[in-house]
C-alpha cells in the first residue's frame, strides 16, 4: 500500500485524515467552489481530482455534477479511507493511487484538477504530465496552490513568527515560501513547459475564521504536512515559547476572540492539445 510519508512521489506527511480535515481540508473546501468556477471544465464527461486528500475538492466536483462519474486519487491511504467514511453511497469514486503513475487510461476525462498538491510532488512535472495523458485532447487541466509568500496570513503569521525562536522554523519556511511553484509564474511556466495550451492564471481569495486563538493553534499540532511534521519534533520548553509568541502576534493587543484571516491562491488552467 503507497504511503506519502515514504514514497519519492510525495514529501507531505499524512498520517491522519481526521487531522489533515481540521488542519486544512475546512479551508479547502471553502476554495473548492471558486476554483471549480474558475477551471470551467467541459460541461460532460468524467472528472479527476489528483491529491484529492481527504475529500474536498472531489466532494465539491459532485455536488455540483451529480450526474457526472467524478473520482479522486490521493496517495495516502489514511486520507481516502476518511474520505470514504464521509460518503453517502458509492460517489464520488476514491482511490489510492499515485499522481505520478496514475491508473486510468489515456483520455479517460474532460477535465483534472489538483488543489494543495502540485508542490510537495518531487517531480510535478511528471504528475502534470500524467494529467495530461488521461484527459482527452480539448480538455481541462487546473491546478491551485497557495500564494505562501505573499498570500497566505494563517501560516505567514506562524513561520515568521517561529523563525525569530529557531532556525529550523526559519530553514521550513523558506524552503515552503521559495518553492518555484509558489511564486507568481510558478505553476503558469510549470503548464506550459508540459505542452499545455491557452495557460491562464487567477488568484483566489478566501477568509478563515477562526472562534479564538486556540482554534487557530490547535490544528498546526495534528502531525500533518511540514508545519505538523516540525511541531511534532519540537522540544516542549520551545514550542511553549513560540506558542506564547503567536498567540501574541494572533491577538495583537486586543483581546483573545474570533479573528478572519485572508488567504490567496494561485490558480492556474490549460487546454490539453
Amino acid at each position: 500500500m503507497l504511503s506519502a510519508e515514504t514514497s519519492e512521489s510525495s514529501t507531505y506527511h499524512a498520517s491522519d485524515g481526521a487531522a489533515y480535515e481540521y488542519w486544512l481540508g475546512r479551508w479547502a473546501r471553502r476554495l473548492a467552489g471558486p476554483f471549480l468556477d474558475f477551471a470551467a471544465f467541459p460541461d460532460e464527461g468524467d472528472i479527476l481530482d489528483v491529491g484529492c486528500g481527504t475529500g474536498a475538492l472531489t466532494f465539491a466536483m459532485t455536488e455540483r455534477w451529480p450526474s457526472r462519474r467524478v473520482v479522486g486519487i490521493d496517495i495516502a491511504p489514511s486520507f481516502v479511507e476518511y474520505a470514504r467514511a464521509r460518503r453517502t453511497g458509492e460517489t464520488p469514486i476514491l482511490e489510492v493511487a499515485d499522481a505520478c503513475a496514475l491508473p486510468q487510461a489515456a483520455g479517460q476525462f474532460v477535465g483534472a484538477a489538483t488543489q494543495f498538491v502540485l508542490m510537495f510532488i518531487p517531480t510535478p512535472e511528471v504528475a502534470l504530465r500524467e494529467m495530461k495523458r488521461v484527459v482527452r485532447s480539448g480538455g481541462t487541466i487546473a491546478a491551485a496552490l497557495w500564494d505562501f509568500r505573499g498570500g497566505l496570513l494563517f501560516q505567514r503569521m506562524l513561520w515568521d513568527t517561529a523563525a525569530a525562536f529557531d532556525p529550523e522554523a526559519r530553514a521550513t519556511r523558506d524552503r515552503i515560501f521559495a518553492n518555484p511553484l509558489v511564486l507568481p509564474e510558478g505553476l503558469s511556466t510549470l503548464f506550459r513547459d508540459v505542452g499545455l495550451r491557452d495557460v491562464e492564471r487567477h488568484s483566489l481569495t478566501i477568509r478563515m475564521d477562526f472562534a479564538n486563538f486556540e482554534d487557530y493553534w490547535q490544528p498546526f499540532q495534528g502531525g500533518q504536512g511540514p508545519v505538523g511534521r516540525y511541531f511534532a519534533e519540537l522540544a516542549p520548553d520551545l514550542k511553549g515559547r513560540i506558542k506564547v509568541a503567536v498567540r501574541d502576534a494572533y491577538c495583537s493587543g486586543a483581546a483573545d476572540g474570533a479573528r478572519s484571516l485572508t488567504a490567496t491562491a494561485w490558480a492556474v488552467k490549460g487546454t490539453v492539445p
